[in-house]
């Protein structure tokens, strides 16, 4: 029998995370994430994303996307190499004198819980509503994912409603800093300097990130949001919403969950090959 990977095509994770459109909530995640000093830090640190925010965020969609439709060798596998460069992270923070850790657990949820929750809001705003079980049942899937990037399931809130208070309590917080880094990731999302396969849409996308924002992190990026904009974004968002259903396939899911279906299918697929040549060409 073919390799469904951790999750497979009945799972709520593989049906969220196919949508195109759902890999909008990687910016948002991203500038989340990078509020965070100590995340930033080791952002910092590492060479191969200086001064690149584009490269973090491609690397957060890349894996998250392996996870969910890769085989368990190939999700394993990238997972990983993911955990053996988090353990060269780590430092004492110029900015804030603390010390960081990319395997601090801490650190390591807010970066899953972001991008988990920014996953399943644009997933919401665009393809439509999930009922609570549903919410339920994609954070409990999204546990394995946590466990492969060595967060345990027991540092997770259990529930979805409990990971949204804690991402509340973070925002609300004082924990929460703007640095360097992260006025890099926002000028990004204010139309630097991206691939050109991606910026017809790249525009809307940092628009919509910055725009569901809590107000709290607005502030802090001094983002200028209004009920115009307001009402500008949610048009659109519904547009998309309206427009999906009579898209073409290819227009819809990302190339990996097709990949995985060819791979289902009985066909020899190297995801983690293609997944690289198709982040080459961005």
């Amino acid at each position: 029998m073919s390799d469904e990977g951790y999750f497979g095509p009945e799972s709520i994770f593989w049906q969220v995370n196919q949508e195109m459109y759902s890999l909008f909530g990687g910016a948002r995640a991203l500038l989340m994430q990078a509020a965070h000093p100590l995340v930033s830090a080791g952002a910092r640190q590492t060479s191969f994303y200086a001064r690149d925010p584009w490269k973090r965020l491609i690397r957060t969609v890349q894996l998250q996307l392996i996870l969910a439709f890769g085989s368990q060798q190939e999700a394993e596998a990238t997972a990983d190499r993911v955990n053996k460069l988090h353990q060269t992270i780590n430092g004492i923070d110029p900015v804030t004198g603390l010390r960081y850790d990319a395997l601090d657990l801490d650190l390591l949820l807010w970066v899953h819980a972001t991008l988990e929750e920014s996953t399943l809001l644009f997933y919401e705003r665009t393809v439509r509503p999930l009922s609570p079980a549903e919410r339920e049942q994609y954070h409990k899937e999204n546990l394995v994912s946590a466990e492969l990037i060595l967060l345990p399931r027991d540092h997770v809130p259990p529930t979805f409603p409990e990971m949204r208070e804690y991402i509340d309590g973070v925002v609300k917080g004082s924990d929460l800093l703007l640095t360097d880094v992260a006025l890099e990731v926002f000028d990004l999302m204010r139309g630097g300097p991206v691939p050109w396969t991606v910026k017809p849409v790249w525009l809307f996308i940092a628009f919509a990130a910055r725009g569901t924002l809590a107000p709290e992190l607005q502030d802090l990026y001094n983002v200028t949001w209004d009920s115009k904009r307001d009402r500008f974004l949610n048009a659109n968002l519904a547009i998309l919403r309206r427009a999906r259903p009579w898209l073409p396939d290819r227009l819809r899911t990302v190339r990996p969950a097709a990949w995985a279906k060819r791979r289902l299918a009985g066909e020899p697929i190297d995801l983690i090959g293609m997944a690289r040549e198709a982040r080459r060409q961005l």
